[in-house]
């Protein structure tokens, strides 16, 4: 009984280390994972880090003291999350870091089509969980293609399914049906988080663990539904972590999200434009404008662009005031032709 006692506790403090060691190389947004300085020596620990592993809960990690208003969506792992996405990059880094390059075709089409319905695009990374982008992906339970749509959904949504013809592999045409079930669920849960557990296990059973559990918070009501199906949504945060280098809107709860949204908005709204904004390259906007348009206009390449403006669309969509950051020769190319920019961006939408 004693050897197990001690068994146990070796097994508590190598993951006591192991969190303590690992959790900065998740976390510290910005950091590109890289806990160690260019000496290749550890880096010591920032008041940034300290609040970063504060336990307090995940509302601390959006104090204002740390909020960056030119990147209105770079967030922080939900420690609910941090065992598993650790675990996850550990094993799965690797081949995702390869995807960013051979994956590229899928995701700009992907991008295009998600704009087309005002969905973040950051859902391009389900397409990664369900299938590892593979067109002809077959499940055990007969989802289909690189967004594992079932049959019945596939038919109710117009996807043809008769003999070799099976359109749910069309990566195209499986999209269009993808972000037409994704825009579903999400009137009916209006949580990103919920979004992803519904497209795995059904809307019935996630309303049903709501019911059960009292709370329609993911964190808290995840131990009723299945075991795949809690998998999977971290899966998605993991995966978003390793493309992203950070979270975003998709990887937040709605109160989660709501509560980032106040800050955001609070920080924008006092945040007058000042010269040494467009100095650095930061022009406050407001008002339907849309990042392909922009882009376009300034001859900025659109994937560039929302690097630097994460999830653009949906904020200004939002009526906050955007922090936009554009390549400094770029400013006075906007500010002299924003009005026709806005003009064509308006329009844009009017056709979608």
């Amino acid at each position: 009984m004693k050897n197990v006692k001690i068994h146990v506790k070796l097994r508590r403090l190598v993951k006591s280390l192991a969190v303590g060691i690992f959790v900065p190389f998740i976390l510290v947004a910005g950091s590109a994972f890289k806990p160690f300085d260019e000496n290749g020596d550890p880096k010591k620990p920032t008041a940034k880090d300290v609040l970063l592993n504060d336990k307090s809960g995940f509302k601390s990690l959006f104090s204002a003291s740390f909020f960056d208003p030119t990147k209105p969506y770079v967030t922080q792992l939900n420690p609910n999350a941090v065992p598993f996405v650790q675990n996850y990059i550990r094993e799965e880094g690797a081949n995702l870091e390869k995807m960013k390059v051979w994956g590229k075709p899928y995701f700009d089409m992907y991008d295009g089509i998600l704009r087309q319905y005002n969905l973040p695009i950051e859902l391009k990374y389900l397409s990664v969980i369900e299938s590892s982008l593979v067109p002809g992906s077959v499940s055990v339970a007969g989802a289909v293609g690189p967004w594992q749509i079932m049959a019945g959904e596939a038919k109710r949504l117009g996807l043809r399914i008769s003999g070799s013809k099976d359109e749910r592999t069309n990566v195209y045409k499986s999209t269009h049906a993808a972000a037409k079930i994704l825009t579903e669920l999400h009137k009916q849960f209006k949580d990103w988080l919920l979004v992803i557990a519904a497209y795995n296990c059904g809307a019935g059973r996630v309303r049903q663990a709501i019911r059960k559990s009292g709370t329609n918070n993911f964190w808290d009501l995840q131990a009723f539904l299945p075991a795949e199906t809690r998998s999977h949504v971290k899966r998605f945060i993991g995966t978003h972590f390793i493309f992203e280098g950070n979270g975003g809107l998709t990887t937040m709860t709605a109160s989660e999200l709501s509560d980032f949204d106040l800050n955001a908005a609070a920080l924008a709204n006092n945040s007058a434009s000042k010269p040494e904004d467009e100095a650095n390259g930061i022009v406050h906007v407001s008002g339907k404008y849309k990042s392909s348009v922009i882009a376009k206009n300034l001859g900025i390449d659109l994937s560039a662009f929302d690097k630097m403006n994460p999830n653009f669309d949906k904020v200004v969509g939002t009526g906050q005031t955007y922090n936009m950051k554009l390549p400094t020769e770029k400013i006075s190319l906007f500010s002299n032709n924003k009005n026709t920019i806005l003009d064509e961006s308006i329009k844009a939408m009017l056709n979608i």
